[in-house]
């Protein structure tokens, strides 16, 4: 990790410090699209033949057939199954909150407006397999989904080097009541999600995490009419720890390295105000890293991290919010205090028994979140990513006359005289 002092270091020198690098996705861009016209043409043929070429394998069937899912669910070995039903309960229950509910409001007297809220008719899942099947993202995007009302839900993941979906994927599926899930993956799942092939039907929104290659994807098929809206465009993860002298080292390093072993690109930050904990870390990361199974990964992204000694707790949220982390957790003696100056973070993570970690599969909250810096502007996903919203209004005659003259006024000073003419129709013309 690059070690800064913030008593000696510039503005300017921290800013560079806490830049992501640049993934330059303009090019991936470029290469994916030649996938998606292809997918668009050729449909279920084009994915057979990228599933061959990218991951090795000949599928004779891109859908999973529901009995499978079933099976899998039934062989789960008893403590994973207890483990996601644990995880599944405690991401409903969070979630449950986050649906919303119409209350109409009456702006003036007999002048009611009101927002209904409802789901989006059909979503497409992408659930990364890679290094590793990732089961709990099976919920963290199931769930929500479910929860908003979705009418028909499809997932996709790639298959593994046998032709299958992870078990254990497929029993997540159907512990969350997915039936229709697809055994395709990268860029191709994403156009084919976003228009439609012979197996995988057409979708109107996409979410889920992937690598560059799914991102870009998501990008180019965003900005299509005819494809499909997405949730975010999510990057490398990212951990910052905000952590003074009362922290625990180990605490701090396992934590640091919980998000380094996903991706040689992901963004590991610490600020601490203690010299001591600093040095402590330092020497500590080198020791669990010895013994950590994906301690290449991890070491990359170490390399790639920074550790900065700030002056005080106020400056370390300061760089917090400028930094706009995907996860922060804040482990100092008051960490509820310190969270009041917090405004910009996907998700956070309060004092020495909150690690990351049960973020990522089962504490309830999601593990799908804004990355790059744009959880300034942006949440994680949420059953209210499912979801879109219009408004009514409702008004009697006395309603639309108390804002008659409003109106009117409004509507003539933009030089709309129809609009103006719509309102004042509806009254009798005075003798």
């Amino acid at each position: 990790m690059r070690i800064l002092l913030s008593s000696s270091a510039s503005k300017e020198e921290i800013r560079s410090v806490l830049r992501r690098p640049s993934q330059n996705l303009a090019v991936y861009r470029k290469k994916v699209k030649q996938i998606i016209d292809t997918v668009r043409t050729e449909g279920d043929r084009a994915l057979r033949r990228f599933t061959q070429q990218f991951d090795g394998v000949d599928i004779p069937s891109l859908r999973v057939p529901s009995e499978e899912l079933r099976k899998a669910l039934r062989s789960l070995p008893q403590n994973i199954r207890l483990s996601l039903e644990t995880a599944r309960e405690n991401i409903m229950r969070f979630q449950c909150e986050a649906v919303p509910v119409s209350e109409p409001i009456e702006t003036q007297p007999s002048v009611s407006c009101w927002r209904e809220t409802c789901p989006i008719q059909s979503v497409g899942l992408y659930v990364p397999g890679g290094t590793a099947p990732l089961v709990s993202t099976v919920l963290m995007l199931g769930i929500p989904a479910k929860l908003a009302g979705v009418e028909r839900i499809s997932l996709c993941t790639p298959p593994q080097k046998n032709g299958k979906i992870a078990p254990s994927v497929l029993a997540a599926c159907a512990l969350v009541g997915i039936e229709d899930v697809f055994a395709v993956g990268g860029a191709q799942a994403i156009a084919a999600m976003a228009y439609g092939t012979e197996s995988i039907p057409k979708v109107e929104k996409i979410a889920g995490p992937g690598n560059v290659y799914v991102i870009a994807a998501k990008a180019e098929v965003s900005i299509d009419p005819d494809g499909a809206a997405i949730d975010m465009l999510a990057g490398p993860s990212e951990l910052m720890v905000i952590a003074d002298g009362s922290a625990d080292p180990a605490f701090v390093v396992s934590d640091l390295l919980s998000q380094a072993e996903h991706d040689p690109l992901s963004q590991i930050v610490l600020l601490t105000t203690s010299a001591h904990l600093l040095a402590d870390v330092q020497s500590g990361l080198a020791d669990q890293l010895s013994t950590l199974p994906r301690r290449a990964i991890a070491a990359k992204a170490l390399a790639g991290s920074c550790a900065i000694l700030v002056a005080s707790l106020d400056e370390a949220c300061s760089l917090a919010n400028l930094y706009a982390p995907e996860h922060l957790s804040i482990q100092t003696v008051q960490p509820e205090k310190n969270l009041l100056q917090i405004r910009n973070a996907g998700s956070v993570f309060l004092g020495p028994f909150s690690p990351e970690a049960v973020g990522d599969f089962c504490s309830g909250t999601n593990h799908v979140l804004p990355t790059g810096g744009s959880a300034k502007i942006q949440g994680g996903v949420s059953v209210r990513t499912f979801q879109k919203t219009f408004t009514i209004q409702k008004l009697s005659k006395t309603g639309l006359a108390s804002i008659r003259d409003t109106a009117t006024c409004l509507a003539r000073t933009e030089a709309l005289e129809a609009h103006a003419r719509a309102v004042d129709i509806r009254f009798p013309l005075l003798p």
